[in-house]
């Protein structure tokens, strides 16, 4: 699983909280077949972020083609 960095959080809306609280955000690029022939071909970017207050996490599929 490949990821970027982040060097800072980012506050945001976050749905379990019910406010604006810091994020830690990142790129991950994840396999989306669970067939084992198809995984190389089935890798999208995600935005992954999690609420540095209580822990939820939403992924995003960024490609949407």
């Amino acid at each position: 699983m490949a990821t970027t960095p982040h060097d800072a959080d980012m506050a945001e809306p976050c749905a379990e909280c019910g406010r604006e609280t810091p994020h830690a955000v990142s790129v991950e690029i994840l396999t989306e077949s669970e067939k084992p022939e198809n995984a190389a071909f089935s890798r999208e970017p995600y935005r992954v972020s999690e609420c540095q207050v209580c822990g939820a996490t939403t992924k995003i599929r960024m490609n949407n083609a």
